[in-house]
């Protein structure tokens, strides 16, 4: 019975799929498969063939295997390796190398023989790579072809750098970029412009030849395309859904990944459920909106014809269901974002009392708080709470170098017309220029330019929070030391990281807390920050009062939005307001225009602002509540 339950609840599934709690755990399991292959292969005294990968994924897969290396004894030295794939050009020493990469994560620390590992060559001439390409799979099948080949899976769909287009039977070769893969790949490279165009690497038909396949996955970002590649139709334009035709591969994902697969996403599609709040106003307001209709003319037609007939038996008549749900999303918009005063707040997402709080609004980068919440900021000002703002990093790795450069010539020119000394300026640009001329890709800039870019991103915020309405001794500067290594990748957080936090937290004991909640961002900077503030409470938690009686509010914008269900509080913002937040955001100069790091979103930071806070809005208006301008959204946090 229960396997029949299983088959019921993933007969959307073509493939299969093991779903774990986090990343760690899907990853030691996937590590301990790689190590029974090679214990396995070690008693038969033959080779294992590993087909492998690189990219954030398969970190903690190497780390494992580090580990059980040095602690338990796993050779290597009977493992010969294969891996997918090589940027071209691409010398082997330098840090974007997917060389350098499997050194610094695997080959360097365990009894590997170096001769056994193969990668493809980023230094060969262009009439070289087809020979080359043709001996790597001959290599590959003289070996008896791969035990297990693990794989990620890039956002166009694509394994290895089998980008759209690429067709099932494809081997080993040189192919061309999609633009979305270049964009992921900025952040290693210190800008697009800087990532390679082509790339050699195994084709799906070699892939396939493997004995096992692993196709890995953690996080939000991958959840749309894996829903693609396991319950999409095989097309060429996702080609991990080839993997479908193939009787070895299993996918493991994490329960973030997995979040879009039907099972978890609309599970009254697949199974029977236990209804109670959350799932109810999740699946009430799915159903407005595949129906686009609104909730209050939803029909028990309705209901049975889209799986929800149990919801419409156990909780029903289904227009009680409906005005349930509809009060309760009626009951998220307020105006009043700290409460308000002499009011009953036993329906209003926020306390009334205190009637004037003290608020912190943590902004992970210099810009966050205006971009995402700026509406909500100026309000709780305006409404006489005692707001303060915390940066938590100094942003410094997005600015333009010629944007430093300017800068330092208006001091330059600002010190002439005063009539300062100006010898030490002087030499100072010229240092600063002379770096910048010769700068390579993602190269860490000296502490003179990380310092000048760090004060531009500390100017625009002032003058943000300024324009909000604070005084200058309620807009604070954490440099939060994570940050603080002058290239894209930051250092673990520490101790000194949560103590700081603490210090300030404990400084202004705030009855409500703000702190970004959106963690698609690009530089992984925001779920830092937010764990941060997690630990700092934790701490205060345990010894003072005013920490147990605190709020935490999510709030989203840069990168993403809050899903109509998920929103617990929803503050409308009328148009001024809204224009009144554009002009927040435009203080940022140096993130206008062009952002050193975009994303895979075009517009705008302004742009993505406005056009988010109108959607949340016109998504209430189509729900059948009141038609607003815009609207800021946000979740609370339960400690």
């Amino acid at each position: 019975m229960a396997r029949l339950n299983l088959l019921e609840e993933t007969r959307f599934e073509k493939l299969p799929v093991s779903v774990f709690e986090n990343p760690k755990a899907a990853s030691l399991h996937v590590a301990g498969r790689i190590a029974a292959i090679i214990r396995k292969k070690q008693d038969a005294a033959e080779h294992a063939v590993l087909g492998l990968a690189t990219g954030a994924t398969p970190v903690a897969v190497y780390a494992e295997l580090v580990r059980l290396h040095k602690e338990e004894g796993l050779s290597f030295k009977n493992v010969i390796t294969f891996n997918l794939d090589e940027y071209y050009p691409m010398g082997p020493d330098a840090a974007q190398s997917y060389v350098s990469f499997m050194n610094d994560n695997l080959f360097d620390h365990i009894d590997i023989d170096k001769n056994n590992v193969h990668i493809p060559d980023g230094t060969l001439k262009l009439e070289e790579i087809p020979a080359f390409c043709l001996a790597y799979e001959k290599k590959i099948g003289d070996l008896g072809g791969l035990d297990i080949q693990i794989l990620g899976i890039g956002r166009t769909g694509h394994i290895g750098f089998n980008e759209p287009g690429s067709a099932p039977n494809s081997g080993t070769r040189l192919v061309t970029l999609d633009d979305l893969t270049r964009r992921d790949a900025a952040r290693d490279f210190g800008g697009k412009s800087f990532v390679p165009t082509k790339a050699i690497t195994m084709g799906i038909g070699t892939i396939f030849k493997a004995k096992e396949i692993v196709l890995m996955a953690w996080n939000r970002k991958k959840a749309s395309i894996i829903k693609k590649a396991v319950e999409g139709e095989i097309s060429s334009e996702v080609p991990a859904t080839y993997l479908q035709l193939s009787d070895n591969v299993e996918f493991i994902l994490d329960k973030d990944a997995a979040s879009l697969l039907t099972r978890f996403d609309t599970p009254w599609l697949v199974k029977d459920c236990i209804w109670d709040e959350v799932l109810t106003r999740k699946a009430v307001i799915w159903l407005a909106n595949t129906l686009k209709k609104p909730i209050l003319k939803l029909t028990e037609d309705d209901f049975n014809n889209h799986g929800m007939a149990q919801l419409a038996v156990e909780k029903g008549p289904v227009y009680n269901i409906n005005i349930h749900i509809f009060n309760k999303l009626q009951h998220t918009i307020t105006g009043w974002p700290g409460g308000k005063p002499n009011a009953d707040d036993s329906q209003r997402p926020e306390r009334a009392e205190p009637a004037h709080k003290r608020v912190i609004i943590f902004s992970p980068h210099p810009d966050d708080d205006v971009i995402s919440m700026g509406g909500t900021f100026i309000r709780l000002v305006d409404q006489q709470h005692d707001v303060h703002v915390a940066y938590q990093t100094s942003g410094n790795t997005a600015v333009w170098d010629d944007d430093a450069l300017r800068f330092v010539e208006f001091s330059i020119d600002f010190a002439e017309k005063m009539g300062m000394p100006q010898t030490e300026l002087h030499m100072l640009y010229n240092n600063m220029r002379s770096f910048i001329e010769q700068k390579r890709p993602n190269q860490v800039d000296t502490p003179e330019i990380q310092t000048v870019k760090g004060l531009i991103r500390k100017g625009e915020a002032t003058a943000g929070a300024r324009y909000a309405g604070l005084e200058d001794d309620h807009i604070h500067f954490m440099a939060l030391p994570f940050y603080e290594t002058g290239k894209n990748q930051k250092n673990p957080v520490t101790n000194a990281d949560v103590q700081i936090t603490i210090d300030l937290l404990q400084r202004i004991k705030p009855e409500q807390i703000f702190a970004a909640g959106d963690f698609e961002d690009p530089h992984g900077t925001h779920i830092v920050c937010f764990n941060i503030i997690l630990q700092a409470m934790a701490v205060l938690r345990e010894t003072e009062a005013w920490a147990q009686d605190c709020w935490l509010w999510m709030y989203r914008g840069a990168w993403l939005e809050f899903e109509t269900h998920e929103i617990e509080m929803a503050v409308p913002l009328s148009p001024q307001e809204l224009e009144k937040k554009k002009y927040a955001i435009f203080k940022h100069q140096s993130q206008k225009d062009r952002a050193v790091f975009p994303g895979d979103d075009s517009r705008e930071f302004w742009k993505r602002a406005e056009d988010r806070n109108r959607e949340t809005a016109k998504a209430y208006d189509e729900l059948g509540l009141a038609e607003y301008e815009a609207m800021e959204a946000f979740v609370r946090w339960k400690f």
